[in-house]
């Protein structure tokens, strides 16, 4: 997934992304509600992680924008404020899960990947396609009964495509869910990722549909 984190606190922002970029994760990590804002707006994000004391405003108001445009993103609340009732209303403004500090990195990261399958349109977070199962909850991919080895981007294009079954995925989202906005992108980077999973999936996983972008297995068309 690509995540938004927005966490004024230096130490723990940068240790936040960190471990969710080992879990597998692209990440962007912001200090302020407008960055925030102009990060959403720029970029497509499966997730926010999101404290509510900023420098520039309440999160909780941040997170009633996001609301009201209809945005399908996940959110998770992760703040200091531990009264029943900022929980409360933290949920009913449309938080996903709502989680006090301090608290366990590796609790976070189960809490997000807990959120993101409830998110998905997959009943029991599997694809198949021919003798290929992508289990997303595991986050594995098995060909023919046997696992297969994919790095982390890899794997994220999987994923993309897996939970968008028939959908034609174009290059720019697909660059859009593998890099921050940070980093530099190569012109041929996905085209290089796709012909690797290709080689380790077999070729009728991912289709190249011209023009248009990859869907998930399905005939070529033009």
């Amino acid at each position: 997934m690509k995540i938004l984190i927005v966490e004024d606190e230096s130490a723990l922002g940068s240790a936040v992304r960190e471990r969710v970029r080992e879990a597998g994760h692209v990440a962007d990590w912001f200090t302020t509600l407008d960055d925030a804002r102009a990060a959403l707006a720029a970029s497509l994000y499966d997730f926010v992680l999101l404290d509510l004391g900023l420098p520039d405003g309440d999160g909780r108001a941040f997170l009633r924008e996001i609301r009201r445009t209809g945005s399908p993103v996940a959110v998770l609340i992760a703040t200091a404020r531990d009264q029943i009732s900022e929980r409360i209303a933290g949920l009913s403004e449309g938080a996903d899960d709502y989680l006090v500090k301090p608290y366990d990195l590796n609790e976070l990261v189960a809490r997000i990947e807990a959120v993101a399958r409830r998110y998905a349109a997959l009943p029991d977070n599997s694809v198949t396609v021919g003798d290929v199962v992508i289990d997303i909850a595991r986050r594995q991919l098995a060909r023919a009964g046997r696992v297969v080895d994919l790095s982390a981007r890899e794997w994220a294009i999987v994923e993309l495509l897996a939970r968008r079954p028939g959908a034609v995925c174009s290059r720019d989202l697909i660059e859009d869910v593998l890099y921050g906005l940070s980093e530099d992108v190569d012109s041929n980077a996905v085209e290089v990722f796709i012909s690797r999973i290709r080689k380790k999936a077999g070729a009728g996983l991912i289709t190249t549909m011209r023009g248009r972008g990859y869907r998930l297995g399905g005939a070529e068309t033009a």
